[in-house]
């Protein structure tokens, strides 16, 4: 089954239909702030795999300084937790591909842009017994699309980024795996995601099991 050491999964449009959660979120501050624009596809491109503090700045770049930007994160994280809290809603083939990986016993790691505070809300609902470790946006220095957020999973893990393989939904997660050195495996949900020599693409979760990622490690 090759040399496969660990798998890392992204969350948000990875294993949770949440892209779509965040837009209407976005939209639903940028009218509360006073934009009159339309919140659209061009911004939600922009975004993907963001963190809280990129899609702050680039939302506060379109509205100007009408508001303390930490007051604004704080309003976002709260629109999203309370959509998020009526369903959180699995990809198709997530919850098979998680449960194959946990029973494999191999080290499995959640790495996410999003906040700790709202990872511990949908943990929940995807099962936090699937992860070794869980790593949080607001827990790196820099986030996606540096490296540093796989290094360090990696690192905490005892494995070889080499040796892992990365599951990621956006241009933005793709980078950093990639600047991890870890084989990545991109199943785009927003923004498209060309093939790349050892980058592997799908359309769904439900093209791949846990025997087609142990045979991505030579």
């Amino acid at each position: 089954m090759g040399r496969l050491q660990a798998v890392l999964f992204d969350m948000d449009g990875t294993l949770i239909d949440s892209e779509k959660v965040w837009f209407v979120a976005e939209a639903q501050l940028m009218a509360e702030l006073g934009w009159p624009g339309e919140w659209g596809q061009e911004h939600q491109h922009e975004l993907v795999g963001s963190s809280i503090t990129r899609t702050i700045e680039y939302m506060m770049a379109i509205t100007g300084p009408v508001a303390d930007p930490a007051v604004v994160a704080q309003r976002l994280l709260d629109i999203t937790e309370e959509l998020l809290s009526l369903q959180v809603p699995m990809m198709p083939g997530a919850k098979e591909l998680l449960t194959q990986v946990s029973d494999s016993g191999l080290p499995t790691a959640l790495v996410t842009s999003t906040g700790r505070k709202l990872v511990e809300h949908v943990l929940d609902g995807i099962g936090r017994e699937h992860f070794t470790i869980t790593l949080a946006g607001d827990e790196v220095t820099n986030p996606k699309p540096d490296p540093e957020p796989y290094l360090t999973a990696a690192r905490i893990l005892g494995v070889d980024p080499a040796g892992c393989v990365a599951l990621e939904d956006s241009p933005t997660g793709v980078a950093s795996a990639e600047g991890a050195g870890c084989v990545t495996v991109a199943i785009p949900s927003v923004a498209p995601i060309p093939r790349a020599p050892g980058r592997t693409v799908l359309t769904s979760l439900t093209q791949i099991d846990f025997a087609g990622l142990a045979a991505l490690i030579p």
